[in-house]
């Protein structure tokens, strides 16, 4: 295991944060830093067509070992880390034979990994944990994913005895972001299909997602002297707070789960001339995604008719822009590529937890750009924070999945599933 545990450490203490504000892919010029190293390790490994692209998009291919023509596979993960939490400096800590207590993770700052908070750390007693220092996040979103890849590959070149088809594996930018796909060459990739190794706890196979949209709202004001203000001041942030109260009781992220939708504000900030609010607006079914987006077109409407006379144009401008989609649309046809996986988790022992992702992968907007794409359990938990943590044990675990998959394509006779 100390192999994967200094592998992954290699590459979190590389910060790659990306961000949204940029208009360049990758987003920040630090991601190289970690991209460049991965084509150099792809190399010295032993994979094949090592390629990195002007935009950081790194691909590799492990050649087949049999002779019967098999499906081309393929596995993918980021290699940057989210803005919400800085990923500067990482220093991760290892804590062995895990004993199911408190973890301190920063004794002066007084921060603690609790189980009576984040219950999941019981099911890793006597386990391997690599943890933040309280400081910054850990970036196991998607550097164990990384990790995995790399490992399961290496270990396939010097096991030849296992039987496998031609391996294509990509590291992409700006994932975090909502870019990762965006410039994916898809027909270089070449893969009848492939898998993010982009999941939390060990056993989660995904291959439903949220259809997502995000919108930005201003509100117009009218400002003047507050002691004159009678019938004539507009306070753009009280619209605005109006606005979020017309929203639907109850469904907020905190008070939802499984296969149910949400609005989540994600940020207000104005004054009392304009106000702007940003949204996310997620469904997992495309009928009641639509009606949501219906939701802030009348809601906008209402405001704007009850201000038309005072303030003589559209009080509320809002802009709704879809983000992805489910990719269960295009999965569904060719389902058997989720029963492999699951397969895979059987045959080593891995109780597949197979459920919706509340949130989006590569691979939702993979699948519509013609690669269909199921999720993976990459192993960590807690993501985008500083109480985030990954077992060892499960990072092997899933370096065991991929291998078992590359192995199962390379046997399984895929005509009837056609």
């Amino acid at each position: 295991m100390q192999h994967i545990i200094d592998r992954f450490i290699s590459y979190v203490t590389i910060d790659t944060e990306s961000d949204p504000n940029s208009e360049t892919t990758p987003s920040t010029k630090k991601q190289w830093d970690l991209a460049n190293k991965l084509v150099e390790e792809l190399k010295a490994i032993g994979m094949q067509d090592v390629t990195i692209d002007e935009y950081s998009y790194v691909m590799a291919t492990l050649p087949s070992n049999v002779k019967e023509k098999v499906p081309t596979i393929g596995f993918v993960s980021h290699f940057d880390t989210t803005p919400d939490f800085t990923g500067a400096n990482v220093n991760p800590q290892i804590v062995k034979n895990y004993d199911g207590g408190d973890i301190v993770l920063n004794k002066e700052n007084n921060i603690v990994l609790s189980p009576s908070y984040f219950k999941d750390l019981l099911l890793y007693k006597g386990q391997t944990l690599i943890t933040t220092d309280g400081l910054t996040l850990l970036g196991a979103d998607d550097k164990a994913g990384i990790t995995e890849i790399m490992t399961a590959m290496e270990h396939l070149i010097k096991n030849p005895d296992i039987k496998h088809g031609k391996i294509r594996v990509c590291f992409t930018p700006d994932e975090e972001i909502g870019r990762g796909a965006d410039l994916f060459d898809v027909k270089k990739f070449g893969a009848d299909w492939a898998y993010t190794m982009d999941g939390s706890q060990i056993g989660e196979l995904e291959y439903e997602n949220f259809n997502a949209a995000g919108a930005k709202i201003t509100f117009k004001g009218k400002s003047v002297h507050p002691g004159y203000a009678k019938g004539k001041m507009i306070n753009s942030m009280l619209i605005a707070n109006d606005f979020i109260n017309e929203l639907p009781k109850g469904e907020t992220p905190q008070e939802t789960k499984g296969y149910e939708g949400f609005f989540h504000v994600t940020q207000l900030s104005g004054s009392i001339e304009e106000t702007k609010l940003e949204l996310i607006i997620r469904d997992h079914n495309a009928k009641k995604f639509k009606k949501r987006k219906e939701i802030i077109e009348k809601i906008t409407k209402k405001i704007n008719k009850k201000f038309a006379k005072q303030f003589g144009e559209d009080i509320v401008i809002a802009e709704v822009k879809d983000q992805y989609y489910n990719m269960k649309e295009k999965v569904m046809p060719v389902k058997y590529i989720v029963d492999l996986a699951e397969r895979a988790m059987k045959d080593l022992g891995i109780k597949p937890l197979i459920k919706p992702i509340r949130g989006g992968t590569d691979g939702c907007r993979l699948s519509y750009m013609g690669l269909p794409c199921p999720n993976i359990f990459a192993g960590g938990h807690n993501f985008h924070g500083k109480y985030e943590y990954v077992p060892v044990e499960s990072m092997q675990k899933a370096i065991d999945v991929i291998v078992r998959i590359a192995e199962l394509t390379a046997t399984t006779d895929f005509s009837k599933k056609k």
